[in-house]
């Protein structure tokens, strides 16, 4: 029986950004009617004053492509200039 996996994405925003809760507004919605999950997310430090986004996701593990659907979905915002995976691992059950 497939299970689930954690995918961290990191996003770079187009811009410096100091409040995120637009884009999160932005994000969720392309996510909704979609497998994946957004459970939650995090501004991380990058360099002198800009910040990028790890987004924490939820998604089945036997989707064809791995993560490739997620990450151009996440990219197609607006304001993402690029996305990379930081991190993936299955959740236990």
């Amino acid at each position: 029986m497939p299970g689930n996996v954690i995918v961290v994405l990191r996003a770079y925003p187009k811009e410096v950004m100091e409040d995120f809760t637009k884009l999160i507004e932005k994000i969720q919605l392309k996510v909704k009617e979609t497998v994946y999950s957004l459970m939650k997310w995090e501004p991380v430090e990058i360099a002198f004053g800009y910040k990028a986004l790890d987004l924490y996701f939820i998604m089945p593990e036997d989707i064809e492509g791995g993560t490739e659907n997620l990450e151009e979905i996440i990219k197609s915002v607006d304001d993402i200039d690029n996305v990379e995976v930081v991190y993936i691992t299955r959740v236990g059950i």
